[in-house]
């Protein structure tokens, strides 16, 4: 079983890392978080993965942070959630926000991530909200070599509004909600997940 891969990112964009390790390219999905604090493509990356096996596919979902791993797997065990959507969900709304929505029976703030609807967000309470006390908190630099620079202002907008087309949203809306997020914060032009951050927030 696959717990962590450490090589030459080949590959990123939101939701998918191709990592090599001993000549060997790894495809892992991602969460937006996950692809902010990869490095360069071609810098030495670590991720903590989660492997899932099927009859008929191996697939991998890689995080930069060990809680972030560790949130993952309490996700998919709440009946109704697959490693895809958990990684939708994890990209939808940061980590330490998802565990306060959990804690403190926040059913508002779950089901405005895509692919969540009232149901789901009640599960994800009922079933999760005593199991969160070994989640210390989440960096997005631990674990990883290398810093997410290299990105132009066009660059960052297309990754952020890419990260919103995955995610479901209709790729107008999605552009819009980019568009409006830079009018409103220059700074945020500067940082992907600040920026994708913001274009969520103007969508709902």
């Amino acid at each position: 079983m696959i717990c962590s891969l450490r090589g030459v990112l080949l590959a990123k964009s939101p939701g998918q890392a191709v990592i090599e390790c001993g000549g060997v390219g790894y495809d892992v999905a991602i969460s937006v978080a996950t692809f902010s604090a990869l490095p360069k493509e071609g810098a030495e990356a670590r991720l903590h993965v989660y492997t899932k096996v099927a009859e008929d596919q191996l697939a991998l979902f890689g995080f930069a942070e060990l809680d972030e791993k560790r949130l993952f797997e309490r996700l998919i065990a709440v009946s109704g959630i697959g490693p895809k959507l958990a990684i939708t969900v994890l990209s939808g709304i940061a980590s330490e926000r998802l565990v306060t929505a959990i804690r403190s029976s926040d059913h508002g703030s779950l089901v405005k991530i895509p692919g969540i609807g009232k149901k789901t967000a009640e599960r994800i309470v009922l079933e999760l909200k005593d199991k969160l006390d070994d989640l210390q908190g989440f960096s997005t630099s631990s674990g990883l070599s290398g810093h997410p620079q290299g990105h132009s202002m066009g660059a960052v907008a297309d990754d952020a509004l890419s990260a919103l087309v995955n995610l479901g949203y209709a790729r107008p809306i999605a552009q819009k909600a980019v568009e409006t997020a830079m009018e409103k914060d220059g700074a945020a032009k500067e940082s992907f997940e600040a920026l994708f951050r913001a274009a969520m927030a103007n969508i709902r």
